[in-house]
């Protein structure tokens, strides 16, 4: 590595490789809901007449750390942010990248996949679109499942419930950033001398699965985990010497993940009802997964820190994957490559908002064929991916309206760079 200063000149400076991640991940969504329309044990909106337990144990693999990452990179965002715009300002930019998203979303796709459910359960249903769209916005106030506050007999937020919550953790969070900062800030130099302190945070996650209960509709997670990931990635993602503690002890965290995670197998397989029981096999199955999420979480970023840790001592021209600069506007790094993958880190939000209807729709009409399964989930994955990309690229981002109603910084204009840095999510 050469010098101490060469260590610290590795941490400096925004995040973007978990930007990118980011991105990646909201597409692995595509894979992820797809696979439920053949899984046994999820109520997803279509099912195939054939499902596979197969499906149940991979996507254990991908619940366990893939939204907890999500919860803990937008933490980290609302981090810089804060720094950029104060509490104040912060709250009301996030109201309206993720509000104005999130109200649009809902009455305008939110209705399709809960439509499409219905006339996949009853052959016999045939009920009009514009019908059922009226229906679905018949809703009361309940503040008894907060942060979801409107109920109805078909009103859903469905997938969104990612936006509901980070808004809502956003808003909670804008009053005590300071604060928290400050606590964190004395935690720091104990963290990056024993490592193994880092694995005190699963505690309180453990405990939060483990009492409140884990919840099948937010990805197996207990929304208040996902809170806890969210101030965890605003207090500790982006401090150098937490994160070069992280990368030593990388590997780790890893094994010690992979190993509690195999822990919550019995509970899974043979028990009862692993998620709200409170016989000691569902209770300890909980904290494990608990505690396996935030060591895979680590264990992630420590391992994508050791990377960038290389770069650094390369040379800078070998970090351009995760350093180069991307235009909003044109979709091209500062020296005027193509850089995939910092476009699609900016379309991160759109692309989460717009996959999950694309998948229940190609779904809806790929289950009745007779087809082998693999090829039926092949097909919509790439019709849905295909579809999700086509319409962000043609339909969202290239004008000023779409890209405020999909939550998006700034207005395109041929030719210049009027968006903001991907690195300054």
């Amino acid at each position: 590595m050469g010098t101490n200063g060469g260590r610290a000149g590795a941490y400096e400076g925004r995040r973007v490789e978990l930007d990118i991640l980011r991105a990646l991940v909201v597409l692995g969504l595509v894979f992820f809901h797809s696979a439920l329309v053949f899984s046994p044990d999820d109520d997803f909106y279509v099912k195939n007449p054939q499902t596979t337990g197969a499906v149940t144990v991979l996507a254990g693999f991908g619940v366990v750390w893939a939204m907890p990452m999500l919860f803990l990179v937008a933490g980290l965002g609302a981090r810089h942010s804060i720094r950029r715009r104060g509490p104040g300002g912060f709250a009301r930019e996030r109201l309206l990248r993720l509000g104005v998203p999130l109200v649009f979303a809902t009455v305008v796709l939110c209705p399709l996949p809960q439509w499409l459910r219905l006339r996949a359960a009853d052959p016999g249903y045939d009920e009009s679109y514009p019908g059922f769209w009226r229906r679905f916005l018949t809703v009361r106030p309940d503040l008894a499942d907060f942060p979801f506050v409107l109920d109805g007999e078909y009103f859903e937020t469905g997938h969104l419930w990612f936006v509901v919550l980070l808004l809502a953790f956003c808003l909670l969070l804008a009053p005590v950033a300071g604060a928290l900062a400050t606590a964190s800030g004395g935690l720091v130099p104990a963290l990056s001398r024993r490592p193994a302190l880092l694995l005190v945070p699963a505690l309180p996650l453990a405990a939060v699965n483990a009492l409140l209960g884990m919840e099948e509709g937010f990805a197996g997670w207990n929304r208040w985990a996902y809170l806890l990931f969210f101030a965890y990635g605003f207090a500790l993602a982006d401090e150098p010497r937490v994160r070069e503690a992280s990368s030593r002890a990388a590997v780790a965290f890893g094994v010690l993940g992979l190993v509690l995670f195999a822990g919550t197998a019995p509970g899974f397989i043979a028990g009862d009802d692993p998620f709200t029981a409170w016989d000691p096999v569902a209770v300890a199955t909980r904290a494990l997964f608990g505690a396996a999420g935030w060591c895979w979480v680590l264990a992630i970023l420590g391992l994508l820190d050791r990377r960038r840790q290389r770069s650094a001592a390369d040379g800078p021209a070998t970090d351009a994957a995760t350093s180069q600069e991307t235009d909003t506007a044109t979709g091209k790094g500062t020296a005027g490559r193509p850089a995939l993958l910092g476009y699609l880190a900016v379309a991160a939000l759109p692309l989460y908002v717009l996959h999950q209807p694309a998948v229940v729709a190609y779904a809806y009409g790929v289950v009745g064929w007779q087809a082998p399964m693999a090829v039926k989930y092949l097909v919509i994955v790439a019709a849905s991916l295909a579809t999700v990309l086509l319409v962000y690229e043609f339909a969202v981002r290239r004008t000023a309206v779409t890209r405020l109603l999909f939550g998006l910084r700034g207005s395109l204009v041929s030719g210049g760079r009027h968006g903001e840095s991907a690195r300054r999510a």
